[in-house]
C-alpha cells in the first residue's frame, strides 16, 4: 500500500513564495527514481479555485495511487501564496516554478502535468513547451468560455495528452472540445485522447469515480508498467 507522505511547503515563485503540498512515495529499492512525477494545477482562483478543489484532489489521488509523487500548489494570490492574480499571464511562471521544484526533487524522472479548468489553460500551455514534461491531462478545458483560439497552442503540441470533459459541462461543452481536437494535425490527433464523462457537469459532481477510472485507464494504456495500489 502506498503511503501518503504529506509535506506542506513553500516553493520559490516568480513574485514570491507559493503554497504547496507534496505527496511523495516511499523510496524505491536501490534508491531508484519514481517512474514519473506529477503536478496538478487548480481552477480559477477568482471563483474559489484552490489546490484543495475536489477535482484537483481526486486527480492527485489517482496519480498517486500509481506510485507517482504528486505536487499541488496555489497560484499567486491564492491561499498563502504571495502575489496577486494575473489573468493567466504570470501564472505561467508559477507553473514553471512547480515543474522546477519537481525536477529538482526527483532528478531525471519524466514529468506529467494535469490541470483543471483555468489550471488546464495555463498549465498545458507551459507543459507543451517544457521538454521535461512527457504527459498531459486537461480536465474541463473552458473552451466554451475562452474560445478555441485561446487553446491554439495545442495545435502543434504532439505530446501524449488526455482531454476530459463532462457531458453537461457548460464551460467546456463536449462538442466544442471534440471540434477543437478534430482540427489538430493528424500527428497531434493520434496522440490525443478525448473522453466525455456521461452525466457530468464542469465540476464532475457525483462523477469523480468515473473521472478516476478515465485517468487510470489512459495512464495504464500509456505506461503499462505502472501498477495501481490500494488507496
Amino acid at each position: 500500500m502506498v503511503q501518503l507522505l504529506h509535506r506542506t511547503l513553500f516553493l520559490p515563485g516568480p513574485v514570491g513564495r507559493l503554497e504547496a503540498v507534496l505527496w511523495s512515495v516511499p523510496e524505491r529499492e536501490g534508491g531508484a527514481r519514481p517512474p514519473r512525477a506529477a503536478v496538478v494545477c487548480h481552477p480559477h482562483p477568482l471563483f474559489g479555485g484552490t489546490m484543495h478543489n475536489k477535482v484537483v484532489y481526486q486527480t492527485a489521488k489517482t496519480l498517486h495511487r500509481f506510485g507517482l509523487p504528486v505536487l499541488r500548489f496555489n497560484f499567486r494570490g491564492t491561499g498563502l501564496s504571495e502575489g496577486k492574480h494575473d489573468e493567466g499571464r504570470g501564472e505561467q511562471g508559477d507553473v514553471s516554478a512547480a515543474l522546477d521544484f519537481l525536477a529538482a526533487e526527483f532528478p531525471g524522472a519524466p514529468l506529467l502535468l494535469a490541470g483543471f479548468s483555468f489550471g488546464s489553460w495555463v498549465g498545458l500551455r507551459v507543459a507543451c513547451s517544457d521538454p521535461r514534461v512527457t504527459d498531459l491531462i486537461g480536465l474541463g478545458l473552458p473552451v466554451g468560455s475562452l474560445g478555441y483560439r485561446e487553446f491554439s497552442y495545442l495545435d502543434a503540441c504532439d505530446k501524449p495528452k488526455l482531454l476530459v470533459s463532462g457531458e453537461l459541462d457548460r464551460y467546456g461543452p463536449p462538442e466544442k472540445l471534440e471540434a477543437m481536437a478534430g482540427r489538430f494535425s493528424p500527428h497531434v490527433k493520434e496522440r490525443t485522447s478525448v473522453a466525455i464523462i456521461s452525466g457530468a457537469d464542469h465540476f464532475f459532481a457525483g462523477r469523480l469515480a468515473e473521472l478516476d477510472r478515465t485517468i487510470a485507464t489512459w495512464l495504464v494504456e500509456r505506461h503499462p508498467g505502472l501498477v495501481a495500489h490500494d488507496a
